[in-house]
C-alpha cells in the first residue's frame, strides 16, 4: 500500500522535469487553456459536493421533525 504514496517524495527537480514535459507535450499556447479547465471542473467538483451536503443536512433535519 505505500507504493501508492509515491508523491510525497517528489522534488524540485521533479517538479521542473515534469513542468518541462508538459510544456513540452501541450506547448505554451495551450497551458493557460488546460489550467482554466481544469480550474473549472475543480469548481463545478466542489459545487456538487456542496449540494451534496445540503441536501443530506436537510434530510436530517426533515427526519428530526416529530410527526403529527
Amino acid at each position: 500500500m505505500n507504493h501508492l504514496l509515491f508523491l510525497q517524495n517528489i522534488g524540485a527537480g521533479e517538479i521542473i522535469l515534469l513542468a518541462l514535459v508538459i510544456l513540452l507535450l501541450f506547448g505554451g499556447k495551450k497551458i493557460p487553456e488546460l489550467m482554466k479547465g481544469l480550474g473549472k471542473g475543480v469548481k463545478s467538483f466542489k459545487e456538487g459536493l456542496n449540494e451534496v451536503d445540503k441536501e443530506i443536512d436537510e434530510a436530517g433535519k426533515s427526519e428530526e421533525k416529530p410527526k403529527e
